[in-house]
Order: structure tokens, then C-alpha cells, then sequence
């Protein structure tokens, strides 16, 4: 099979991630649980991967580095623990459900408002954004790169116009791995992350990192291994957001993601982009295909056929071509009413940097049949 679906899991995992997972099957124990040479040994793994996270997007130390199973778990912590009744959030039109639905949970709950800034062109401004904070907004929430289409607002012209109060808070799902996100030099306040993506890792590797300026609640209550005498949670993190068991093989995949995206990230940006400029450039040049991305260092061409809806040529390029591929909303429902793709929705590729112009051409091939 071709697989270009990579925008909703990784489907290629480096020989060192492989590895460095079947090795912790193997060598299996609760990492800083127990005082044995085994626990502490796989601990001081865990606290390494804290710590590659925490240099690889500027963070703001690994103590605030809280690993989680997916990048929706990272934002409900991220969001759920701390906003407070009263609170107003400004997000985008581009953000996925992992963002819009807590959003609307609270709303419905009668504890916090929200608005969404809306997209010109596919796009969404600073501008835009900064027009909707009130007085009583105290996050926003931008997505680094939109799962739809790849188009990656600028955070930092983001940052630059909203009050210093405010809190950003920003969606890496898609962005981390592919562009160059830096916390600090941003400003941003807490990133989620997918492990499973552009990082490489396996399917349950997530992780939050967020700044002095937050402080979140738990969401989970439980075991920690430390402040085991009391009933309550600790107060200090990472132990304060990670209640139970750690995914120690879903965490060294991580690791080895994480250190493959260091040394090579620019490298594999600049493969993504070729392989969106060679798909776009075909289908701008066939008029049965509305072609709705640009461009892009995550490696996302989305665009409709004329006369087939997106999840049946999705379906037929996978059973003819065995071609694999996304079609539908994406979980993504405000960003195709915004580009006027709702409720078909769009094909969507996404490449890996480990592939190149071949999968491209077999792609591009299929496209011709329709």
C-alpha cells in the first residue's frame, strides 16, 4: 500500500524507534515506581526524554514536561485544568475538535464563553485574532498547523498583538516535528504534542509542556509513586498530571523521534514541501480537481473532485490503487465551513519525509482515472 495518511498517524517509524520499543517489551518495569536498579534505570529514560522535549521546543523546564497518551489528552489538561468560571477563550476556525468540543463542554456548562476568529482565504490573522479578546479573555488557543489544509499561522504575530495577560496556548499536533516551534521565543504558554505524527513515536505518546505562568489541575487522580502518604495529589509536576502507570515503551519511541526530528527536521521539511509543490502544481493544472492547500513543510494537499464526493474517491483510490489516503471533515468541522467544504469535506494527502517523488507520481497517477 501506499500510505498517505500521515496527517492522522505517522505510518513510517524509524529502525531506532522500532527498536528502542521492542527493547522496553522486553525489559519491562514501572519506571520510578520501585527502588530497584531496573525502575531507577528506566526512570532516568523517562526524565531523558523530558529533557530532549523540553530543548527541542524551547520549553520551560522538564519539570513541566507532563507525558500524556495523545495530543487531545495534552489539550484537555491544558484547557480543563486551567480555565475558571468567568473565563473567555478566543480559538480559530482552523482548530480540531480536540480543542473546539472541551471548548463547547465548558460553554455548555455555563463556565467559561468562547469566540472564533474567522478564516479569509483559508487563512486566520493576527488581526483577527487579537479583534476578539475582551477583558475577560484569558487564553487563546491557535493550532500550529492546520490539519486540513497544512497552512501554519504565525504564532509569534500572534503573540506580539495579544495583552501580555493572555495566555497562548497552541495546538502541535500537526506542526510539531515539521516546523520550528520554540516556546520561549514565542511566547507560548503550554504546547500539546502528538507523538505519533511528525515525531515519529508510537500511537500513545503525547505530552504537554507549559510554562511558569499555568498551573493546571489534575484531570486524573491516582498513583504517582511519591507524596504516597497522602490522600491528595501532589502539588509539584510532572507527578501532579501523571496519575498511574507511564507508557514506558510509547515514551522511548518518543525519545528516538524526538532525536531523529533534532538532527534532521529542516532536512525533512524541505522533502514535504517539494512533494506539496509537485502535487499542487499537478492539480492545479486539472480542473475536475478544487485544490484547497498550498505548499507546506507538514506535507498536506487536500482538494475535492468536481463529481465525487471526498470519502468515496478516498475509498476508491484505497480499493483500485491501494492508495491510502483521508477523506471527510477531519474532525476539523468550523475549518471546511470556513473554506465552503462542509459537510463533503476534502481528500486529504499527507506525506511522510521518508518518502519521495515515486509516491508522489503512483498518487498523482490514480488521480487521472477520476
Amino acid at each position: 500500500m501506499t500510505y498517505l495518511d500521515n496527517a492522522a498517524t505517522g505510518g513510517f517509524k524509524p529502525a531506532s524507534v522500532q527498536s528502542a520499543v521492542i527493547a522496553a517489551m522486553k525489559q519491562c518495569a514501572n519506571p520510578g515506581r520501585s527502588g530497584h536498579s531496573l525502575s531507577l534505570a528506566l526512570a532516568e529514560r523517562v526524565l531523558a526524554c523530558r529533557d530532549l522535549l523540553d530543548g527541542l521546543f524551547g520549553g520551560y523546564g522538564f519539570d513541566r514536561v507532563v507525558f500524556t497518551k495523545n495530543c487531545t489528552e495534552a489539550l484537555n489538561i491544558a484547557l480543563l485544568g486551567t480555565l475558571e468560571k468567568g473565563d473567555h477563550v478566543v480559538a480559530t476556525c482552523l482548530e480540531h475538535n480536540s480543542v473546539l468540543r472541551p471548548l463547547e463542554f465548558l460553554r455548555a456548562a455555563g463556565k467559561i464563553d468562547y469566540s472564533v476568529a474567522p478564516a479569509a482565504d483559508g487563512k486566520v490573522s493576527a488581526e483577527a485574532i487579537a479583534a476578539l479578546v475582551r477583558p475577560e479573555t484569558r487564553v487563546c488557543c491557535v493550532t500550529t498547523a492546520s490539519n486540513v489544509t497544512g497552512y501554519a499561522p504565525d504564532l509569534a504575530a500572534v503573540r506580539r498583538l495579544l495583552p501580555p495577560r493572555v495566555l497562548l496556548f497552541a495546538d502541535g499536533a500537526q506542526g510539531a516535528g515539521h516546523l520550528a516551534i520554540d516556546m520561549k521565543r514565542t511566547g507560548i504558554d503550554a504546547l500539546a504534542l502528538a507523538g505519533h505524527k511528525g515525531l515519529f513515536a508510537i500511537q500513545g505518546a503525547g505530552a504537554l509542556l507549559f510554562s511558569e505562568r499555568i498551573s493546571p489541575r489534575p484531570l486524573l487522580f491516582g498513583g504517582t509513586g511519591s507524596d504516597s502518604h497522602r490522600l491528595e495529589m501532589p502539588e509539584f509536576y510532572p507527578d501532579r498530571l501523571e496519575s498511574g502507570t507511564l507508557s514506558y515503551p510509547a515514551i522511548v519511541s518518543l525519545y528516538e523521534g524526538a532525536l531523529i526530528v533534532k538532527s534532521r527536521r529542516e532536512e525533512h521539511a524541505k522533502r514535504l514541501r517539494l512533494l506539496t509543490e509537485q502535487v499542487c502544481a499537478a492539480l492545479a493544472r486539472r480542473p475536475q480537481y478544487a485544490l484547497y492547500s498550498e505548499p507546506n513543510d507538514c506535507g498536506i494537499v487536500s482538494f475535492a473532485h468536481a463529481g465525487i464526493p471526498s470519502e468515496r474517491l478516498a475509498g476508491l483510490l484505497s480499493e483500485r490503487f491501494r492508495i491510502a489516503v483521508r477523506g471527510g471533515l477531519h474532525c476539523a468541522p468550523l475549518a471546511h465551513k470556513a473554506l465552503g467544504t462542509f459537510p463533503d469535506g476534502l481528500v486529504r494527502v499527507s506525506f511522510s519525509p521518508m518518502q519521495g517523488e515515486r509516491d508522489a507520481e503512483t498518487l498523482l497517477r490514480a488521480l487521472t482515472c477520476f
